[in-house]
C-alpha cells in the first residue's frame, strides 16, 4: 500500500468518532480543531486534498461535487441518523485497514 489514509471529519460530525479512531492510532481532524468552522463546503474539500485527508461527512453537498468531477482525496458519506457511532467506527476502521491513499482518491466509500 502506498499510505494509509488519514481521515478529517466534517463539522456535523460527533467527536465521539474522532476520539473512537485516535484510540485506535488512526490520524484524524476535524472541522473545529482546524479552524474551519463555517468555511463553505468547497474550502472543506480544498483543505482535505491538500492535505490528502479522506473527509467523512453526512452533507450530501459532497457527493454533488463529486458527481461534478471535483478533485479530491476521497469521501466517505454516511447519512444522517442511518447508523450508531459504533457503527461508524467500525466502517472507517475497516475502509483504513483495506484501502490506501491512492485507492481513496476521487472516490467515495458509503457507510
Amino acid at each position: 500500500m502506498s499510505g494509509k489514509i488519514r481521515f478529517h471529519l466534517d463539522e456535523n460530525v460527533s467527536n465521539v468518532i474522532a476520539d473512537g479512531l485516535r484510540r485506535r492510532g488512526i490520524d484524524v481532524t476535524t472541522t473545529p480543531e482546524q479552524g474551519l468552522i463555517s468555511v463553505s463546503d468547497e474550502q472543506q474539500l480544498a483543505f482535505t486534498l491538500a492535505e490528502s485527508r479522506v473527509i467523512f461527512t453526512q452533507d450530501a453537498d459532497f457527493l454533488r461535487f463529486h458527481q461534478a468531477g471535483v478533485t479530491h482525496a476521497g469521501i466517505v458519506y454516511c447519512s444522517q441518523g442511518s447508523r450508531s457511532i459504533g457503527e461508524i467506527i467500525r466502517s472507517l476502521i475497516l475502509i483504513w485497514e483495506w484501502l490506501d491513499v491512492e485507492e481513496m482518491r476521487g472516490r467515495v466509500e458509503f457507510i
